[in-house]
């Protein structure tokens, strides 16, 4: 078995000096591909605590092998590599590896992703918690068995997180232990978009007024309305950043005032935002949206941006009842939406936000979030109850 260090000197610490329990997330997002919930909430806990990462397996060597790299962070991001015919056994056989190479015998395995259960569920962990921001099975190319999948580490999950109210509202009867978790933001990031700051060069020839997104781009782009929109008003520039995925690039509109400017990290986002006029969540309703909590509807409002959006649940409830977003579904509709916004001052709405987004920081969120953690380990501790046998749990996958 080979074990491959992407920054080998920076060798491996078994130990954190809080006493914090280790925690081994399990994620379906690669840790490099957006910077989302996941690392939000997992940077932060890896202050106090050793936090590995550990992604997919992915199915393309011809002799098994275990990736590493230490992100900045300080969490430690794991990388299964199993040739194409492999089966789970060997991807259980690197994670053993890699967290026995680690010194990783106290630790809270973290889930974002059931399908990990195929090759995490022989893992004794000391409190498993599942923090579900997304209903997966509804997404485009939604694995077979995912709900099986889910119905087994609902049974061994000792706290369950949701990513929104309409997802709570969906888990709460799945699970004795389930909280309510919305998007947080980071005010101080996003915030510095509120003052001027030099356009980035691939938006800079762009005229305005300008009208942006960011994220990714797949099956919940209404692209109807974004074509529809920029054809409604063509003296308007639609900016979309973000990865292209799950989707043929060739559908998405093409037109002389829609730009895609692709994906840009996190840090650069604020650079982009600051130069825009009105934020857009050109969301379609389907079944890949239903449940969604955008995390880009509090950053926009950080940003000093006027926010424009489908009527996607969990964006109309609180934002839109705080008219802190506009709501329009239609091309004729979403116009109007963004002439409207155009038009109304910063000072109308943006005391407002800023009272909304109180509260809402990542830290405040991690800092509740380790608390039920550290309640669920009490209650385990206190009934010295072992998690359900594998052969449980593998009858259900």
């Amino acid at each position: 078995m080979k074990y491959t260090h992407r920054h080998p000197s920076s060798g491996i610490d078994s130990s954190h000096p809080s006493g914090e329990h280790d925690l081994v997330c399990f994620s379906h997002l690669g840790w490099d591909f957006v910077f989302q919930r996941p690392q939000h909430l997992l940077t932060r806990a890896a202050r106090t605590r050793r936090v590995f990462y550990i992604e997919e397996p992915r199915h393309d060597v011809a002799k098994a092998c275990v990736e590493t790299r230490h992100d900045a962070s300080g969490v430690v991001v794991c990388t299964p590599h199993v040739p194409p015919a492999s089966g789970m056994h060997e991807v259980q056989a690197l994670i053993n590896f890699f967290l026995s190479a680690h010194g990783a015998t106290r630790f809270v395995a973290w889930y974002y992703t059931p399908m990990a259960m195929r090759y995490s569920a022989h893992l004794t962990p000391a409190a498993t918690v599942y923090d579900c921001m997304d209903e997966l099975s509804a997404f485009a190319g939604a694995p077979p068995g995912l709900r099986d999948a889910e119905r087994a580490l609902l049974k061994r999950a000792d706290v369950v997180f949701t990513g929104g109210h309409s997802l709570y509202l969906a888990k709460r009867d799945l699970h004795p232990n389930v909280h309510e978790f919305p998007s947080g933001v980071d005010v101080q990031h996003f915030g510095a978009a509120r003052q001027p700051r030099p356009d980035p060069d691939d938006q800079a020839a762009i005229p305005s007024p300008r009208v942006g997104f960011f994220g990714v781009l797949d099956e919940r782009l209404d692209r109807d309305l974004v074509a529809g929109a920029a054809a409604a008003a063509p003296g308007w520039h639609f900016i979309l950043i973000g990865p292209v995925v799950k989707i043929d690039p060739r559908s998405l509109p093409t037109a002389a005032n829609i730009h895609y400017l692709g994906a840009k990290s996190y840090a650069a986002l604020p650079d982009y935002i600051a130069n825009w006029d009105v934020a857009m969540l050109p969301f379609a309703r389907n079944e890949a949206t239903r449940y969604i909590s955008p995390t880009k509807t509090p950053e926009y409002l950080a940003a000093g941006r006027p926010v424009v959006s489908t009527s996607i649940a969990d964006v109309v409830h609180p934002y839109g009842d705080q008219r802190l977003a506009r709501i329009a579904d239609t091309p004729e509709a979403f116009v109007e939406a963004i002439r409207a916004a155009l038009c109304e001052p910063t000072g109308e709405w943006i005391g407002r936000a800023d009272a909304a987004l109180a509260g809402m920081s990542w830290d405040a969120t991690w800092s509740r979030m380790a608390g039920h953690v550290r309640d669920a380990l009490l209650r385990r501790a206190r009934t010295a109850q072992p998690h359900p046998t594998r052969s449980i749990l593998s009858s259900q996958i």
